[in-house]
């Protein structure tokens, strides 16, 4: 018997259920999922962690499977506009029956056991691709590697894109500790594919002590970027001619490096051409990252939310902005480096809307306030009833030639999309 008739319902009650939104650790979630699947059935799986990066490269890897001619299950977080975006098969968002039915078994199996909203979602989209006849599922990790749901399963190739501080509270205060968690995705005789050349040592030392084949960024993978294209290279393979990735700036030249490097150790298994990487790296589909809408004034919207993202962030105004008054719709949530990101962008932002959020997590306007004015910046504006007047507020006041960002949360970009595109 089903407990709830919508998928809005099972969710509304997901996020009551357990009495910590996150609580890291294998035990329960993976109790669950032997009572599911007993046989352990899965398809051929890449996991993906790391601070950032983490869903272009799934994006990139779903989209050259895809041209490759594979059937490809993709399980990402957050969503932005519809919980189904979580768990897509060939790049289309799951009906509500499905996860609903899913919701509806996971239910039954786990007895008096508590799970987390994400630990109810990754069950749901294991069972879903498990059924699915798929070549192979994209598993990014929620929050850092080693206590994730998602680590429950044993991947065939595991990707660690970048490590910087964030969720200090949670994965530890230095990025030695919190690259330790996320090379927690690593397994013996798999390929740990390692997509930043300054990984903290940590990373290598996990892939060295689990027995991983650690692969590293400009050490047994490279790029090298031509007038008019690029070429990825290993130690037994090199490709030419490749198309600029599909999402800017040069970080996703690494992203979509370590991409193909998972594609390449796992050649034997699922053959992809040349021709369909360069068809993928040119499809990949992302939104909220850079993504610019037309108009006057043009709007980019950013979900990049600590200090590295938001350096690549300030890379791509800087490219393709550079002279271009902006402007900034924002917020973020209150457990990150809010003060950092403000003074990295002090010298960028003309005039800052503080937009209010309907989440619990997120900073008031208030608190934002205060460390605006603990980092010396006034050019604020604030006291908006929610994002829709800050929004409005600051696209009367912002020229046709100059930019309108609205940045600093995966929360922000959905109040945009959902009620403006």
């Amino acid at each position: 018997m089903t407990r709830f008739d919508s998928l809005q319902a099972w969710l509304d009650w997901q996020e009551k259920l357990h009495p910590r939104p996150i609580d890291l650790g294998l035990g329960r979630v993976a109790g669950v999922y032997r009572q599911l699947n007993p046989e352990q059935k899965k398809p051929l799986t890449i996991t993906v962690a790391g601070t950032n990066g983490k869903g272009s490269c799934v994006a990139f890897l779903e989209a050259i499977y895809r041209a490759a001619g594979y059937r490809v299950g993709a399980y990402t977080s957050p969503h932005i506009l519809r919980y189904n975006e979580r768990i897509r098969i060939d790049g289309v968002p799951v009906e509500d029956a499905l996860i609903c039915d899913a919701f509806t078994r996971i239910d039954a199996a786990r007895g008096e056991t508590s799970l987390s909203y994400f630990e109810f979602g990754t069950l749901a989209a294991l069972g879903i691709f498990a059924e699915a006849d798929l070549d192979i599922q994209l598993l990014e990790v929620g929050l850092g590697g080693r206590l994730d749901a998602v680590n429950i399963i044993d991947p065939d190739a595991a990707i660690v894109t970048t490590i910087a501080l964030d969720h200090v509270d949670w994965l530890g205060h230095t990025e030695e500790a919190i690259g330790r968690e996320k090379a927690g995705i690593f397994r013996a005789g798999v390929a740990a594919i390692i997509g930043d050349a300054q990984a903290p040592r940590s990373v290598v030392e996990v892939a060295e002590q689990v027995g991983a084949i650690a692969l590293q960024m400009d050490s047994e993978f490279s790029y090298q970027k031509q007038r008019d294209s690029w070429e990825w290279r290993s130690a037994d393979k090199q490709i030419d001619r490749l198309p600029a990735p599909a999402f800017k700036g040069e970080h996703q030249y690494r992203n979509a490096s370590a991409a193909i490097m998972a594609i390449n150790t796992l050649q034997p298994l699922l053959a992809v051409s040349d021709d369909a990487i360069r068809q993928g790296l040119e499809s990949a589909r992302l939104a909220g990252r850079f993504q610019l809408i037309a108009g006057a004034p043009r709007i980019l919207l950013d979900v990049g939310h600590n200090p590295q993202a938001v350096q690549t962030l300030i890379n791509y105004l800087s490219e393709y902005f550079p002279e271009i008054r902006i402007h900034a719709v924002f917020a973020m949530m209150r457990d990150k480096d809010i003060a950092g990101v403000l003074n990295m962008m002090r010298d960028r932002v003309t005039t800052w809307y503080l937009a209010p959020l309907a989440n619990p997590r997120a900073a008031t306007p208030d608190m934002l306030e205060t460390i605006f004015q603990q980092q010396g910046l006034d050019n604020v504006r604030s006291g908006f009833t929610d994002f829709t007047e800050a929004f409005q507020t600051a696209r009367q006041n912002t020229g046709q030639d100059d930019l309108l960002l609205i940045f600093g949360s995966f929360f922000l970009v959905s109040e945009y999309l959902s009620k403006f595109s």
